[in-house]
Order: structure tokens, then C-alpha cells, then sequence
């Protein structure tokens, strides 16, 4: 195996993306400014659902995992990538990097199924009211849960091992801000296609698989809104499955673009501009556009604002 010949004190170079040009420094602060948006947003949505027992019900559930994935997700590329562009460093150990893989892939794995099982979630609590304290029961609602994050975290270890079973006898020059596998397959002297093509397999079970469950389970909430009898009841049901489906979109449109392409149609460019959607903006846009606008979060989050004030 290639770890024979390679050990954790062989360096990678992050090559970045921002130069120190008057634009590109703008462009570094806009995007810490954005990790400081998400990092707020989405620690205040977990801290929220903890706190109000009002919050304690399936939906909120998977609303704070999916803002603690998302936490996880932009604090395990934008500190590194600050870090070396602030200190003029650009390496990154072969333990880091395989520890980025792991946690990237992991993490991204986890919201694929999170994604679907919070649609599954939806479309019991319009389509089936008077089951859903029962389909979605604490106990369920967490083994669901539990198995997104294992999912997940599987097919990381599976795609950090895997990248780092090959040789990197060549340039160790990473032309990315993070250490993601496609970066790391240019640079291997090993032949990497079949590993593209398991890859190919893995991203369709989980990309396609969950997206043909939220598919589904939509269509069958359009129809049941269709068919309600009150225009309030109507408006509501529209107004949170919008909201998911705008965060579905987001996710999946740039998850199918990265990785259902083989390694060799990618160019450095596209991949970091992809990356920069779903690794940052994506995580920062999450509270704002599911959580935060929603009316029994303001109102938590009002509740524990007065509380503080009440304190002082």
C-alpha cells in the first residue's frame, strides 16, 4: 500500500484561492465575514432548539442537526484556508489533509440523508396528521438521524483511505483552498479510474437515492396542499416546504455538479467556485432562509434575548 511510502511529516500545498491583490484581500474579509454570518447563525439555531422545550419536536430536531452539520462543515475548510492565507503558509500534513477529507466527505454524506429524512418528516406532518407523533416518535426520529450521520461518516473513511491507498510521487501541489479527493486523484501516479468509477457509484446512492425520496415525498405534499380545504392551512404547508426545497436545490445542484463528473472534466477553477457555494455560503444561507425567518424561532429567540435583559 502506498502508506509504505509515504509519511505524515510529506507535506501538501495548498495552492488557495485569494492572491494579496487589493481585490482578492476584499474578497478574503468578504468570505470570513460569511463564516462569521454561518458560525453565528448556526450556533444560535443549535443553542436555540436546546434551550426551548417548545422546540423539542421532530422538526426543530432535524433543523439543529442539519445547522450542526453545517457548523462542522465551514469550521473544517475556512479556519485552515485563513490561517495559511494570513501567515503566507501553505502547507498541510498528510494527517490534516486526510483529516479534511474525512470530516468534508462525512459531513456532506450526513445532509444528503438529513435532507431526506426531514422531506420524510414534512410529508408525514401534512399527509398523515394525526399518525405523525407516532411515525415520527422521538425514538424513530433519532435512529433516522443517528443513521445519516453514519451513512456519512462511513463513506468518509471509505473516500479518505481510499485517496490515500495511491502514490503522490509528483507535484504536491493541491490547486484548492481545502484538501477534497478529485484535487488529490490529479496528483497521484497511480491509475485512478476504477476508484472513480466506485466513486461514481457512491455518489449516485448518496446524491440520487436521497434526492428520489425527497422527489417523492413532495409530490405527494403538492397534491395534499392542493386538496386542503383552508387557504391559511395552504399557505403555511407552502411556506416551510419552500424553504427546504430552496435548501435542497442549493445543496444537491452544486453536490451532482462536483461530484457526478469524472475527476478529468473538472478544472481547478470550477471546483473552487463550486466548493466556495456549498461550503460557505450554503451553511451561512441555512438559518436564514429555513430557520431563522421562521416564526417560533424569532419568538425563542425573542424569549431568550428577554430573558438576558431581564438578567442584566
Amino acid at each position: 500500500m502506498a502508506w509504505e511510502n509515504q509519511t505524515f511529516n510529506s507535506d501538501f500545498l495548498l495552492l488557495g484561492i485569494f492572491n494579496h491583490s487589493p481585490t482578492h484581500t476584499f474578497l478574503f474579509f468578504l468570505v470570513l465575514a460569511i463564516f462569521s454570518v454561518a458560525f453565528m447563525g448556526n450556533s444560535i439555531m443549535v443553542l436555540l432548539i436546546y434551550l426551548d422545550t417548545q422546540l423539542h419536536t421532530p422538526m426543530y430536531f432535524l433543523l439543529s442537526q442539519l445547522s450542526l452539520m453545517d457548523l462542522m462543515l465551514i469550521c473544517t475548510t475556512v479556519p485552515k484556508m485563513a490561517f495559511n492565507y494570513l501567515s503566507g503558509s501553505k502547507s498541510i500534513s498528510m494527517a490534516g489533509c486526510a483529516t479534511q477529507i474525512f470530516f468534508y466527505i462525512s459531513l456532506l454524506g450526513s445532509e444528503c440523508f438529513l435532507l431526506a429524512v426531514m422531506s420524510y418528516d414534512r410529508y408525514t406532518a401534512i399527509c398523515h396528521p394525526l399518525r405523525y407523533t407516532n411515525l415520527m416518535r422521538p425514538k424513530i426520529c433519532g435512529l433516522m438521524t443517528a443513521f445519516s450521520w453514519i451513512l456519512g461518516s462511513t463513506d468518509g473513511i471509505i473516500d479518505a483511505v481510499a485517496t490515500f491507498s495511491f502514490s503522490y510521487c509528483g507535484s504536491r501541489e493541491i490547486a484548492h483552498f481545502f484538501c477534497d479527493f478529485p484535487s488529490l486523484l490529479i496528483l497521484s501516479c497511480n491509475d485512478t479510474s476504477i476508484f472513480e468509477e466506485v466513486i461514481f457509484i457512491c455518489c449516485i446512492v448518496m446524491l440520487v437515492f436521497p434526492v428520489a425520496i425527497i422527489i417523492t415525498s413532495y409530490a405527494r405534499v403538492i397534491l395534499a396542499v392542493i386538496h386542503m380545504g383552508s387557504a391559511e392551512g395552504r399557505r403555511k404547508a407552502f411556506t416551510t416546504c419552500s424553504s427546504h426545497l430552496m435548501v435542497v436545490g442549493m445543496y444537491y445542484g452544486a453536490g451532482l455538479f462536483m461530484y457526478i463528473q469524472p475527476t478529468s472534466h473538472h478544472s481547478p477553477m470550477q471546483d473552487k467556485m463550486v466548493s466556495v457555494f456549498y461550503t460557505i455560503l450554503t451553511p451561512m444561507l441555512n438559518p436564514l432562509i429555513y430557520s431563522l425567518r421562521n416564526k417560533e424561532v424569532t419568538r425563542a429567540l425573542m424569549k431568550i434575548l428577554g430573558k438576558g435583559k431581564s438578567g442584566d
